[in-house]
């Protein structure tokens, strides 16, 4: 099975954001990095992202957009797509802010269709949304057509604009439901206030898998005593650069006493088999 990092983020250089979450990053950032100016500057390619792929043993990336000017820094569609253009193991994945396009499902649509995206990640809680919100139905039924995942982030966020109200999973039942072929995503498995919740919704819906970065691996079987129960539905992401290094979360997944079997799939497997990759 190849090893599939389903989260990986990626900004615009000069950054673009408001202060708050630059001056945040900023303290996040310095011991690795000097600073957050530092850290993008330093990962402006797409060759610089495989590099950190190759140094953990990682076989595909999910980058990721990030359209929230409100809340956090800006990852754009474009800087994303010139990322991973003509490097099959950059995948990435869109993002749209249905506040600030006109048409987000014709948006879509031109993103796959023209830039090649793989998949879309929304950002509730940056935005300020409920990921049932109609204003977004037409941007889910265009992905089912196109037969692409959606991913959203959930649970908490310590960036000091984001709203966590909008974070609960369960308002990603309605999708899930109203869009029964809908690869829906729980991104951070509701943490820490909705674990119980995403573990159920994956359990129970066909349609709906759990996306565990943002925690740590070692204390995933205190916050999922079940996981290998839902292995099958389980993506393994670094949330990286929020960690300094993919390599500890993949060997912390590894050391857990799940069946060889599980980890297979939640490293790798299950990304691979919803993403097509080889």
């Amino acid at each position: 099975m190849p090893v599939v990092d389903f989260h990986i983020h990626a900004y615009d250089w000069p950054i673009s954001g408001p202060a708050s979450f630059v001056e945040f990053m900023d303290r996040e950032m310095a011991r690795a990095y000097g600073s957050f100016a530092k850290f993008v500057e330093r990962y402006t390619t797409g060759a610089a992202y495989e590099r950190v792929l190759d140094e953990a043993g990682v076989d595909y990336g999910v980058i990721l957009a990030e359209v929230a000017p409100i809340t956090s820094a800006i990852g754009s569609n474009e800087t994303v797509a010139r990322l991973c253009a003509g490097r099959p193991r950059l995948i990435p994945f869109a993002s749209i802010n249905p506040y600030l396009v006109e048409n987000p499902a014709r948006e879509l649509e031109r993103l796959v269709r023209e830039r090649g995206f793989r998949g879309l990640k929304l950002y509730p809680t940056y935005s300020y949304f409920y990921p049932n919100d109609p204003l977004l139905y037409p941007v889910y039924a265009k992905a089912q057509e196109l037969r692409i995942p959606v991913k959203w982030h959930t649970g908490t966020s310590t960036f000091p604009a984001a709203r966590l109200k909008y974070g609960d999973p369960v308002h990603i039942d309605d999708v899930a439901v109203d869009f029964p072929d809908l690869v829906a995503i729980i991104t951070h498995s509701g943490r820490p206030l909705w674990y119980d919740t995403a573990y159920t919704l994956a359990r129970m819906r066909k349609n709906v898998y759990m996306e565990i970065a943002g925690l740590p691996p070692k204390r995933l079987l205190d916050y999922f005593p079940d996981l290998e129960r839902v292995s099958d539905k389980v993506l393994f992401g670094s949330d990286w650069p929020s960690v300094p290094t993919m390599t500890g979360n993949i060997e912390a997944l590894r050391a857990l006493p799940l069946s060889d079997g599980a980890k297979e799939l939640i490293l790798g497997g299950n990304a691979a088999r919803l993403l097509g990759l080889a």
